[in-house]
């Protein structure tokens, strides 16, 4: 439940984070008012893909068989593992200048008159957001043990996108202890953590398979400690990766993940020319 929560909330952020700087720039330009029909036809036809792709991953699981099921669970887990990294690399090279980035791209539709520019310009953005948050969501309910309890995932998603209204407009207001920068930096963290736990995910039941070999099963045993049945052990399961006895394979595993994670983003640290955009901590300003 916490992740389905906190991926809903994180990614909605995001994308009211983009819609929201257009919104305001056409709404701040005559001939940009213009565009706003657009803009929410952006909007709508993103929705519309993503939701398009969710019932791609839906159908094709349910062709499978049960072995192909395991396979179809490890390799989601691994795509959403890949792409929240990626996302998160993406947003450190690219948050500075996303505010300039998004308004020239849509100063140049409006100037043309291409108001179908305009449309596309969200309609990628949007979907891009969206389609990350389906394979997100799939991924880590095929790595929870509740999948069967749609009904509660439902209503974290509904818990994580109405905290993501108040969040943005949290943000919006501006203030020195909640800064775009600040959330960005703290969410960064958890999607890190929440992608080396899908990544564990998918080791289990590639091991399951006898795809991946244990080495040594279990290196430890915490149980007695922490068990992961619930409570804190259960958190730092679905959001850390956590496992009470795992197997050597997991544990190197998840220790090049890391490596590679924290390499990946001190690469897309260093800025190749020096920004010309507004930084992401004021691009709500």
């Amino acid at each position: 439940m916490e992740q389905v929560g906190f991926i809903v909330w994180r990614e909605s952020v995001e994308a009211l984070l983009v819609v929201g700087i257009l919104y305001a720039w056409l709404r701040s330009d005559p001939a940009g008012r213009r565009g706003l029909p657009w803009l929410w036809g952006g909007v709508a036809c993103g929705l519309a893909l993503a939701g398009l792709l969710a019932l791609v991953l839906l159908g094709m699981a349910s062709w499978l068989s049960d072995t192909g099921q395991e396979w179809f669970q490890a390799i989601m887990a691994l795509v959403a593992c890949v792409l929240v990294v990626q996302m998160v690399a993406w947003m450190r090279a690219h948050g500075r200048g996303l505010k300039h980035d998004l308004e020239a791209g849509a100063g140049s539709m409006i100037r043309r008159d291409r108001w179908w520019g305009l449309l596309a310009l969200v309609m990628i953005a949007v979907a891009r957001e969206g389609s990350e948050t389906v394979v997100f969501l799939y991924g880590a309910i095929l790595s929870s043990q509740d999948e069967g309890r749609s009904a509660s995932m439902v209503l974290a998603g509904l818990v994580g996108f109405g905290a993501a209204l108040l969040t943005f407009w949290v943000l919006q207001l501006g203030g020195r202890l909640i800064t775009w920068r600040r959330f960005f930096k703290l969410t960064e963290a958890l999607l890190l953590l929440l992608a080396g736990a899908l990544l564990v995910s998918a080791t289990d039941r590639l091991i399951s398979l006898e795809v991946l070999p244990a080495l040594i099963d279990p290196v430890w045993n915490t149980s007695w400690l922490l068990g992961t049945e619930g409570g804190l052990g259960k958190v730092l399961a679905d959001f850390a990766g956590y496992r009470a006895y795992p197997a050597l394979s997991q544990v190197l595993i998840w220790l090049a993940y890391w490596v590679v994670a924290i390499g990946t983003l001190r690469r897309a640290s260093r800025p190749a020319v020096p920004a010309a955009g507004v930084s992401i901590g004021d691009s709500a300003a």
